[in-house]
């Protein structure tokens, strides 16, 4: 049986959020459950979680819906996020969606300079030769996410590489990434993550 945002949480339901805050339950949830990965309002600290401050509404309750009902494979997915979402219904996932996505984003750090603006080159123009098309077209020049699809400046580079691997062996069936991430080498995602990384 799917269970409710509230009946998931029951910890101090009488009390009052503050002005800017999500509704106490959600707040509940985020502090108490989610923040242990994704860290205080979705800006983790820990490479290896994805920040989910400031991400795309529509695609967060996409991939927690994909959670539950087990069809995103990556490795992470299956060994965490199943488990978390399985409980977690329809109005819950909108709750936190919209959360998350009214949370202010902060850039990572930077890291080599030259590296970067290699990335920023491959983000921007593509690889024609390739094949690989400019990522900007679908997520915004610095990687600020547009319509349904992801913000990933401010990401961590670790957590985009492990993601960029799993559209490559198609852990993560998305047609469209795993063509993008096929014809892109080692050297050429590190430079693209490093640049993201570094965007506010």
């Amino acid at each position: 049986m799917m269970l409710s945002l509230g009946c998931l949480l029951s910890v101090g339901a009488n009390a009052e959020p503050t002005a800017g805050q999500a509704p106490l339950s959600v707040a509940n949830l985020v502090n108490g459950v989610c923040a242990t990965c994704h860290g205080p309002r979705g800006i983790s600290v820990l490479p290896k979680y994805p920040r989910l401050a400031g991400q795309n509404a529509n695609y967060l309750m996409v991939q927690l819906m994909a959670f539950r009902s087990r069809t995103r494979g990556d490795a992470d997915a299956v060994g965490f996020m199943w488990g978390m979402a399985a409980q977690l219904d329809d109005p819950t996932i909108e709750a936190l969606a919209t959360y998350y996505s009214q949370q202010k984003p902060i850039a990572g750090r930077s890291g080599d300079t030259s590296l970067m603006a290699r990335g920023n080159e491959i983000f921007n123009n593509g690889l024609e030769s390739e094949g690989v098309p400019a990522c900007s077209a679908c997520h915004g020049t610095q990687g600020q996410g547009m319509a349904d699809f992801p913000r990933l400046a401010g990401q961590h580079e670790q957590y985009l590489l492990k993601q960029l691997g799993a559209f490559q062996n198609n852990m993560r069936d998305v047609a469209v990434m795993h063509g993008v991430a096929a014809g892109l080498k080692s050297k050429d995602m590190q430079a693209v993550a490093a640049f993201l990384q570094a965007q506010p």
